[in-house]
């Protein structure tokens, strides 16, 4: 008898049919949450998002931003959370999906909801208004032996991985990061206003919120808590670990779904995101938000989360906050 046995041919079907019932894709609109109001930086990465997948042709439905802001992210976390199962619902990742569990702010945090990617990380930089008399790090670094000396803003919440990053800095140097004089605002432009009115000496915020005002010379950054230096208008400014302290810390921005994604929900949308990273369009993106490519899928990212938690819980520990 020529031919394939017909065990064999009944086999390789099964194996077939099995395959293609666990592909996944979408079949109606699609949408990306954002906890927080149109034209901030969470905003910016839905945008971003969608704007590549559509334009690219990466998905075959429709894609939405829908804004959902308030409580620190939290009414967005329900919105998603209340989906499970459902992957035609994204959400923005933020650190808030730790801060705000380890505060009390919110029930939710990372484990409600099913990590596809982190996409990149939106280091923190400090700045100082222009006139300030501190000009460099090593200023700032003395001026801190006296953390309650320095009103230092950021945004949105006390406990906020901006606020984090101060207190980190605070305790790299030596000092108690619950003496530091923190002040938060609803949002970086107001930390800033603020700043720039002379009523805080510091700001802890994302280095393209800061990029403007030192290009038009009305901030001066001292240090950015990044890995390496930044490129564009703060290609001159040094590292903390340049000047001798040991911060680096940023926010990173991720896709998150409800919770009970399939495997294959999963793996559609790491694929999809993936393509979406290695587009021009996704790299001067990058490049102008002073945003940093750290593409990773889900089960590091998973793994990243878990310890990013653990670490954020001793800072806000530190900071007096830690409620859980």
């Amino acid at each position: 008898m020529n031919g394939m046995p017909l065990l064999l041919c009944v086999a390789l079907a099964a194996i077939s049919t099995g395959a293609h019932a666990q592909a996944w894709t979408p079949q109606r609109n699609v949408e990306i949450v954002v906890g927080s109001a149109p034209g901030g930086s969470n905003d910016r990465t839905a945008r971003q998002v969608e704007r590549i997948l559509t334009e690219k042709k990466l998905v075959n439905v429709s894609i939405t931003v829908v804004n959902r802001p308030g409580g620190g992210s939290n009414i967005a976390f329900n919105y998603v959370n209340q989906r499970p199962g459902d992957g035609h619902t994204l959400l923005i990742g933020t650190t808030a999906l730790m801060s705000n569990h380890i505060t009390g702010l919110g029930s939710l945090y990372y484990a409600d909801f099913t990590p596809i990617a982190s996409l990149f990380n939106d280091y923190t930089v400090y700045a100082v208004n222009a006139a300030s008399p501190i000009a460099t790090g090593k200023d700032l670094a003395a001026r801190l032996k006296d953390p309650n000396s320095v009103a230092t803003g950021f945004a949105t919440t006390l406990g906020s991985h901006n606020h984090v990053a101060a207190g980190l800095l605070v305790k790299a140097l030596g000092g108690n990061a619950r003496d530091l004089k923190a002040v938060a605002f609803k949002g970086s432009a107001e930390a800033i206003t603020a700043l720039l009115g002379g009523h805080i000496e510091l700001v802890t915020t994302a280095a393209g919120n800061a990029a403007p005002h030192v290009a038009a010379g009305r901030m001066r950054v001292v240090a950015v808590a990044a890995p390496k230096r930044l490129g564009g208008s703060l290609a001159h400014v040094p590292t903390w670990k340049e000047q001798g302290v040991d911060v680096v810390i940023g926010g990173w921005r991720a896709i998150m779904g409800p919770k009970g994604l399939t495997p294959a929900q999963v793996a559609y949308w790491e694929g999809v995101l993936h393509k979406a990273t290695l587009v021009p369009e996704w790299q001067s993106d990058l490049e102008k938000n002073y945003w940093s490519n750290d593409f990773v899928t889900s089960a590091q990212f998973r793994k990243d989360l878990e310890n990013d938690y653990a670490e954020m819980k001793l800072v806000l520990a530190d900071l007096g906050l830690a409620k859980r």
